[in-house]
């Protein structure tokens, strides 16, 4: 049976199509896998991965693959929930096997807690990310842009969801909660939502119909009763976050994904601890949208913001139209940006290298003149 870009009329292949079609499956993906057709593989999409293997779903329904062919060096091209897969036919093998994976259009990807600058691939082939913050402890506006940027780097689309907004029941405390979010997301929607009264659902189900979207968050921010009230079902445990803080444990172990009732898919994240840029200088630029628009009428094109005359943003901060905190959290994921990349690329660890002899020469300098000496 083929899946390339002829689609069989039979009965059979429409039930498969269908299933295919439910978990994201359109032209564009069988035209990419029309050489794994005419190889006599199956094309399926990753709902699971666990232990070096994973669960697909492909023509046949579920089936249970293993990922050893498929398994690189590089811990950013494993295989992933939300991959599209070819994997092999029934009777093939025993057990099955991925063979490949099809190139990925987007992915969701941050850096680790290891020493050993390794990045990490949380979902692929998303659409939307649905960054879920809970409004029962204080707001860290500085984790939402992380979050932000490492969503907008990976090609998605992001939301900002405000859980628990019943634990606001007033209406002006809860707008000034969604204005303080939205200064640090342009560009984005933010959704007070309350998974126990119902406010909120309608909208985020709207703008999660189409496609495929990813739910993240820190542990307790009530990514898995969001889950289930997008799905229809108890699809996921929920665990009670502790009242002195607001952290859950783990109720998510695994990537999920799941077809959703009113259509696209859903994949469920485990809660993250950590949030570690990889490479999303161009994410941190489009969530500080505002410090580089401003960055580009300043006097001089390689200006520091600090103290160069004609400074744009330092003119922005003097009036007010800025606050301090941004550009301070800006300043901060770009140089953790840049530590990370340069862990790896040896041009950026030497441009680093020749900025910190330059800045040291200067202060040197400095110092020399305020001593009253002339080098």
């Amino acid at each position: 049976m083929s899946f390339g870009s002829s689609v069989s009329s039979s009965s059979a292949s429409s039930s498969s199509s269908s299933l295919l079609d439910a978990h994201g499956w359109d032209v564009g993906w069988a035209e990419a896998f029309a050489p794994y057709a005419a190889q006599g593989l199956l094309p399926g999409r990753v709902v699971r991965v666990d232990r070096g293997q994973c669960d697909i779903a492909t023509p046949e329904g579920i089936v249970r693959a293993d990922t050893a062919f498929v398994t690189p060096h590089d811990p950013l091209r494993v295989v992933c929930t939300g991959d599209w897969a070819a994997v092999d036919p029934e009777g093939v093998s025993d057990p099955r096997y991925v063979r490949t994976l099809l190139p990925r259009r987007t992915a969701f990807a941050r850096s680790t807690s290891s020493q050993r600058s390794e990045g990490q691939i949380l979902a692929a082939n998303v659409d939307h990310a649905v960054i879920t913050v809970s409004l029962a402890v204080e707001l860290d506006l500085g984790r939402i842009e992380r979050f932000l940027a490492l969503a907008w780097e990976s090609g998605a689309q992001p939301t900002i969801v405000l859980s628990k907004a019943d634990l606001v029941p007033d209406p002006v405390g809860l707008s000034y909660l969604v204005e303080d979010v939205e200064t640090v997301a342009p560009g984005v929607q933010v959704v007070p939502l309350s998974s126990e009264t119902g406010e909120g659902i309608d909208v985020l189900s709207a703008v999660v119909a189409g496609g495929t979207t990813v739910l993240l968050g820190v542990s307790g921010a009530g990514k898995s009763t969001l889950a289930n009230a997008l799905v229809g079902a108890d699809v996921m445990t929920v665990q009670a976050a502790r009242d002195i803080d607001g952290k859950g444990r783990h109720t998510t172990t695994t990537r999920n994904l799941f077809v959703l009732p009113g259509g696209g898919v859903l994949i469920d994240t485990p809660g993250l601890r950590g949030v570690g840029l990889w490479d999303a200088e161009t994410g941190v630029g489009q969530v500080f949208s505002e410090i580089e628009e401003l960055s580009a009428e300043c006097r001089f094109h390689d200006c520091a913001h600090e103290s160069e005359p004609g400074c744009a943003v330092a003119a922005a901060i003097e009036d007010g139209s800025l606050p301090v905190r941004r550009l301070e959290s800006y300043r901060k994921l770009l140089r953790e940006n840049q530590r990370i990349v340069a862990k790896t690329d040896a041009r950026v660890r030497s441009e680093i290298l020749k900025d910190w002899k330059r800045k040291g020469a200067e202060g040197r300098a400095a110092m020399d003149a305020k001593r009253g000496r002339v080098r």
